[in-house]
């Protein structure tokens, strides 16, 4: 017979040992403008939608967490990257834009990267974060 998981407790643990960067989700609401002296694109119009606690994890970051856990529950993901955050934080929805903005870790390599959402997070009958795949962006 297995032992129940104490989902709370996981939580609470989860956002304390993991959750510890400051993420910022924000949802395009129009197009760029020209600049029509320099001809480049000014930046799209958003609103935000969530800045809080959260983390960004590779691969080799699931790892991590599960170790930290001390148990698998994280499934394997096309996705390299995955977007952790509180139960309470606000959705992301497909193609809204994901920031790092400060990290608790002095060497993380996050900080200032950007990704955009895949897909709308995931849902299960008991989560204990909100988990949400995201592809890097690589260009400005």
């Amino acid at each position: 017979m297995s032992t129940p998981i104490d989902t709370e407790a996981e939580r609470q643990r989860l956002e304390a040992e993991v959750l510890v960067d400051t993420v910022r989700i924000t949802r395009p609401t129009g197009t760029a403008d020209l600049d029509a002296e320099t001809g480049l694109l000014g930046p799209v119009p958003s609103v935000l939608v969530y800045e809080g606690r959260g983390a960004v994890l590779s691969g080799h970051g699931q790892v991590t967490a599960q170790h930290v856990l001390g148990r698998e529950w994280l499934d394997d993901t096309v996705s390299w990257y995955r977007l952790l955050t509180p139960i309470s934080a606000s959705v992301p929805s497909r193609y809204d834009r994901v920031e790092v903005v400060e990290t608790a870790a002095e060497h993380a390599a996050t900080l200032g990267r950007v990704w955009q959402v895949l897909d709308p997070s995931e849902a299960s009958t008991v989560e204990i974060a909100r988990v949400t795949r995201l592809d890097e962006i690589t260009g400005p």
